[in-house]
């Protein structure tokens, strides 16, 4: 299935992105009242983070994913779930029916959606009263490490942007006129990686590497550096779980 970005020569380097926060998700789930045996669309569910939480949860989770080689590893790191099934669909065509499912999450995917589309077809799919989550993993910039990370890409890139990832999503859900209340949830994650295993997560950065095109290796280049200078074998990776939720109608 075609999406706007092609994430193939992504999908391995995202094995190596962290987990979302428990203490975040235990709250998502606890405002909308779900539990064991509830229906979950996780939407654009790449290679399983957030898939994997939710099946740990109990819940039913039916993972969508457009791209070939993330829904491979997706499978493959789900295959002891018995609870969990896979099909190709993206946000705003999800080939799901209508009506089933009790939440719709997109975890780091409704940033590469048409938000409105995907906001109205996760109504179309939602059971009446269901629930909508979108959520990222936000690294902490103001970490000294993070912060030397970000200076090299600024000096790269002086107009680098991180898009609608780190943007407040309320303004964008109630524009859909399908809720009136929209709640955030955060949880911290600390991500413990090896130096190797944290470049290898920078060559899965999408974001940053549609904008950085042929400057890209010069920028992992540097990357290499900063975290070799640290003399350390591991690192541990401060994140905020960003969610934001809310319960939606059918349109």
């Amino acid at each position: 299935m075609k999406t706007e970005w092609d994430y193939t020569s992504l999908a391995d380097a995202y094995l190596k992105r962290p987990d979302y926060s428990d203490d975040a998700l235990d709250e998502m789930l606890r405002t909308a009242s779900l539990s064991k045996g509830d229906i979950a669309c996780d939407v654009g569910a790449g290679v399983a983070h957030l898939t994997i939480k939710l099946a740990q949860r109990g819940l039913k989770v039916f993972a969508v994913e457009p791209n070939d080689a993330m829904r491979a590893n997706g499978i493959a790191r789900t295959k002891a779930f018995e609870n969990v099934t896979w099909s190709e669909g993206t946000g705003e065509a999800t080939g799901q029916p209508s009506a089933k499912f009790d939440i719709v999450t997109f975890g780091s995917s409704f940033n590469v959606t048409d938000r409105q589309l995907a906001l109205r077809e996760s109504a179309r799919i939602l059971k009446s009263n269901g629930w909508f989550a979108c959520m990222w993993n936000h690294r902490d910039l103001d970490d000294p490490i993070q912060s030397g990370i970000e200076e090299i890409i600024k000096r790269q890139i002086a107009e680098y942007t991180y898009g609608t990832r780190r943007e407040d999503q309320t303004d964008e859900i109630l524009a859909s006129g399908l809720t009136r209340k929209v709640k955030k949830i955060e949880g911290r994650v600390f991500h413990r990686q090896s130096v190797a295993d944290c470049l290898e997560a920078w060559r899965s950065h999408a974001t940053l590497h549609r904008q950085a095109g042929d400057r890209f290796p010069e920028i992992l280049r540097q990357i290499e550096e900063l975290l070799a200078a640290t003399g350390k074998k591991e690192i541990a990776i401060p994140y905020t779980t960003r969610i934001w939720l809310a319960q939606i109608g059918r349109s």
